[in-house]
C-alpha cells in the first residue's frame, strides 16, 4: 500500500520552532516530488511549500516564506518542514503529498498529488 505519513506536530508558542516530516512507505519517495499544505479550521487546504526530487528546486507561498523551510533525505525516504517563528494564524492541519505520477518538478496544484498522509495537527498558541 503506497501512503505517506506525517509527524512532529504539536502545541507550540508563538515565536517558536517545529520540525514536521513526511515519510512514505510502500514506494520510494524519492522519485517524486512532494508538496506540503494545510488545512484551518473552517478553511480550504492551502498549499504552502514543494520539492523537487533531488532537492534542487523549493517553492514557497508568501504566508511561510522565509519563515518555512522545506528539505529531503532520500536516504530516509522522507520530507522535513522546518518551520521557524510560529504564529496563531499557522495552527492548522498539515499534510504532505506525492503525484501520483513522475516528472513534476515542484507542483502547487492539489488536483496533481495523490498520495495524501492524514495529516498532523500544529497549534500555536500562548
Amino acid at each position: 500500500q503506497l501512503q505517506v505519513v506525517e509527524s512532529g506536530g504539536g502545541l507550540v508558542q508563538p515565536g517558536g520552532s517545529l520540525r514536521l516530516s513526511c515519510e512514505a512507505s510502500g514506494f520510494s519517495l524519492s522519485y517524486y516530488a512532494v508538496g506540503w499544505f494545510r488545512q484551518a479550521p473552517g478553511k480550504g487546504r492551502e498549499w504552502i511549500s514543494c520539492i523537487s526530487v533531488l532537492g534542487g528546486s523549493t517553492r514557497y507561498a508568501d504566508s511561510v516564506k522565509g519563515r518555512f523551510t522545506i528539505s529531503r533525505d532520500n536516504t530516509k525516504n522522507t520530507v522535513y518542514l522546518q518551520m521557524n517563528s510560529l504564529k496563531p494564524e499557522d495552527t492548522a492541519v498539515y499534510y504532505c503529498a506525492a503525484p501520483g505520477e513522475r516528472g513534476y518538478v515542484c507542483p502547487f496544484q492539489p488536483e496533481i498529488y495523490t498520495h495524501w498522509g492524514q495529516g498532523t495537527q500544529v497549534t500555536v498558541s500562548s
